[in-house]
């Protein structure tokens, strides 16, 4: 996946969470833009509580491996 359309979703208005789904069938539930940062040929998860928490842990993953992207479904609000 080119790195462009990762960094699209990200910066996207409104933000909407999303799925990054490898295709060995691990995924990433992207659900603040904080969350993750996009590189040339790789992008870095990292594992936080709320966007104004430090990480817990991170992990990195190539683009090639990224199989689809969808988004994740919000709670309606009542």
């Amino acid at each position: 996946m080119p790195p462009e359309t990762l960094i699209g979703y990200l910066r996207a208005v409104p933000f909407r969470p999303f799925r990054v789904v490898l295709n060995s069938g691990r995924y990433y539930d992207v659900r603040h833009r904080d969350f993750l940062t996009v590189g040339v040929e790789d992008a870095v998860f990292f594992y936080k509580q709320t966007s104004d928490s430090p990480y817990d842990r991170w992990e990195t993953f190539g683009l090639q491996l990224v199989e689809h992207i969808e988004h994740l479904e919000t709670p309606a609000t009542t």
